[in-house]
């Protein structure tokens, strides 16, 4: 797990929108996007979109697009990976 996601997921015991994660973390835009696409990839964290209690499903074609626009949450193996670090 890189640094990057790692900090992701420490953002994300509770659902957070991409505008929280992006003021919180010291990471671009790019970086953003690119390591919550690797964290939905490896199963770590799900979208919740339209609002904060409905989950998305993850559709890497159009993720790009829209990572601003969803709330992501970790999942309990996101949870646990990123604990046992």
């Amino acid at each position: 797990m890189t640094e990057n996601e790692f900090d992701i997921l420490d953002e994300l015991y509770f659902v957070a929108s991409y505008p929280d994660l992006r003021s919180t973390l010291s990471l671009t835009d790019e970086e953003l996007c690119a390591g919550l696409q690797l964290l939905l990839q490896k199963g770590y964290i799900r979208i919740m979109y339209p609002d904060q209690d409905t989950e998305h499903a993850y559709d890497p074609q159009t993720f790009s697009k829209h990572c601003h626009e969803y709330f992501y949450l970790a999942t309990k193996a996101g949870l646990v990976v990123h604990n046992s670090i």
